[in-house]
């Protein structure tokens, strides 16, 4: 197969002997953790949501309220083009952008519970600064803090998730993460369509309830255990043997142990772990796991769709509560998208579920622009039935986005980093997922004022070269140790070149 793979007699070391039950200690740590998922998707939720009442637009973007009641029946690709407003909403990944740095820093030295609790903390604050807001500096604060908020939690969350789950479970436990941000994501949209019956402070309440995940996930981190596999980087080895055997629900885990303990040798001679990623022989993760996959995330046009979906819809000449529903139903798509994509990933694999779903997602761009190139006229009603053909269309996208791109996009570059580069890995992954966050949540209102249904056949350009960029380059990692993951490269078609003369201890260049 293309993506490569282990050879038939296998490279892995110490996998068959790793035991594990599944516990409640287990099952406990793991749902409290994935609680900061909730965080990034409340935001996505909530942000379009809150940019498309009135009541906020009036306050905060009178000009934008006065252009959209001019043509409050009609379509315009131009009505919501306004870069503070995008601002407003880019501005969080920016700062998340930036924060990562330093919640590599916390996760490596503090350990991943250290990152879950600042992230807590901030995004309380932001959330709070927000419902308060009486001016545009005081929402772009609040936006910042919730940026950092997201920028600590998505660096600790998915590592804290692929570490302490077993080999054979870790892609269905790591998708908890996506699963919470879809509900978030859901709860923030129901929330929106019921506040924006509340005039004039509607608005006020659905940005202020960001508080209540910042603290499930803060009062989370208080009673979570950190990973064995952080303890055994931070040199504390018998409690890190005692989580372990609390965790996998058996005393006989010194095989499991021993990888650890040797992948954190090897962690400690890195003195440098964001310059060693630029080594030859980890180029397959940084191309992949640092770059490649979070970039191409965010290239779907998914998270553009989350972000504005009552903007778009609006724009395609829904009324106001109509939209915020349409957006409600997406939404609902991801929950369902998520909850399959945990069931079937560990079974199926990762390669599986990126190809399959995006020929769909494919498939569905180009429907949408054909459909807007042919019927949606500027300055001329959408009419019901193309309205809500777009709606489904869009439905099915989310669909196929949601067990692929959404939750994969998290789960590989969490599994496929080795111990002495995975939490600079990790901020490299967040960096550069939320950069082109930030720039597709600024540039995407403008893009869709000036490329008009070109936009979408971009994005269509966009997922064909994304798919074929994971039939030859990624190799399957499903129910592979974690700590021997690295050993993949080494039978891949195209990555045996950079890895195959480096073992994991020899010295390198980059």
């Amino acid at each position: 197969m293309a993506g490569g793979g282990l050879t038939d007699d296998g490279n892995l070391k110490r996998a068959h002997l790793y035991e594990y039950n599944i516990t409640s200690y287990f099952i406990f740590a793991c749902l409290v953790a994935a609680m900061g998922g909730s965080l990034f998707g409340y935001d996505l939720g909530v942000s379009g949501g809150v940019t498309s009442m009135d009541d906020f637009l009036k306050e905060f973007f009178p000009k934008i309220y006065r252009r959209k009641q001019d043509s409050l029946t009609e379509t315009d690709y131009c009505k919501y083009d306004n870069q503070l407003l995008t601002l407003f909403t880019s501005s969080l990944y920016f700062a998340g952008l930036i924060s990562t740095f330093g919640a590599s820093y916390v996760t490596r030295i503090y350990g991943r519970k250290g990152s879950i609790l600042v992230g807590g903390i901030s995004f309380f604050f932001g959330g709070v600064i927000n419902a308060a807001s009486v001016n545009i500096l005081m929402l772009i604060i609040g936006r910042i803090l919730l940026g950092a908020g997201i920028g600590f939690g998505n660096q600790a969350v998915p590592l804290y998730l692929s570490e302490i789950s077993p080999a054979k479970h870790r892609g269905a436990i790591n998708q908890l993460f996506q699963l919470t941000t879809c509900l978030g994501i859901l709860i923030a949209n129901a929330i929106n369509y019921a506040t924006e019956q509340l005039h004039p402070w509607g608005w006020r309440v659905s940005l202020g309830l960001a508080t209540i995940p910042a603290t499930l996930m803060f009062l989370g981190g208080l009673i979570l255990p950190e990973t064995p596999n952080s303890l055994v980087e931070q040199g504390k080895l018998e409690e890190a043997k005692k989580v372990l055997i609390k965790v996998r629900g058996t005393p006989n885990i010194d095989a499991e142990f021993a990888d650890l303990v040797e992948a954190s040798d090897a962690a400690r001679a890195i003195k440098h772990p964001f310059r060693n990623l630029l080594l030859k022989k980890n180029r397959p993760q940084l191309v992949i796991g640092a770059l490649a996959i979070p970039a191409f995330q965010q290239l779907t046009g998914m998270n553009s769709i989350l972000f504005y979906a009552p903007v778009f819809f609006q724009t395609l000449g829904f009324g106001s509560s109509a939209a915020l529903f349409s957006s409600l139903i997406t939404s609902g798509a991801l929950v369902i998208a998520a909850s399959i994509s945990m069931g079937l990933v560990d079974k199926f694999g990762r390669r599986a579920f990126f190809l399959e779903a995006g020929t769909e997602m494919f498939i569905c761009m180009i429907a949408v622009a054909i459909t807007l190139a042919l019927k949606f006229g500027e300055g001329e009603p959408l009419p019901v039935g193309v309205g809500w053909f777009l709606v489904c269309v869009l439905f099915l996208f989310v669909l196929a986005y949601g067990r692929s791109w959404g939750p994969l996009g998290w789960l590989v570059p969490s599994e496929i980093f080795p111990l002495e580069t995975r939490s600079a890995g990790q901020s490299m992954v967040v960096c550069t997922n939320l950069l082109f966050t930030a720039l597709i949540a600024q540039c995407f209102l403008v893009s869709l004022c000036h490329l008009k249904y070109g936009i979408f056949l971009l994005f269509a350009g966009l997922i064909f070269i994304m798919t074929a960029f994971i039939y030859f380059l990624l190799p399957e990692t499903k129910q592979v140790p974690i700590e021997e993951v690295y050993l993949l490269w080494k039978d891949h078609w195209f990555w045996k070149r950079y890895v195959e003369d480096h073992d994991r201890y020899g010295s390198d260049r980059p």
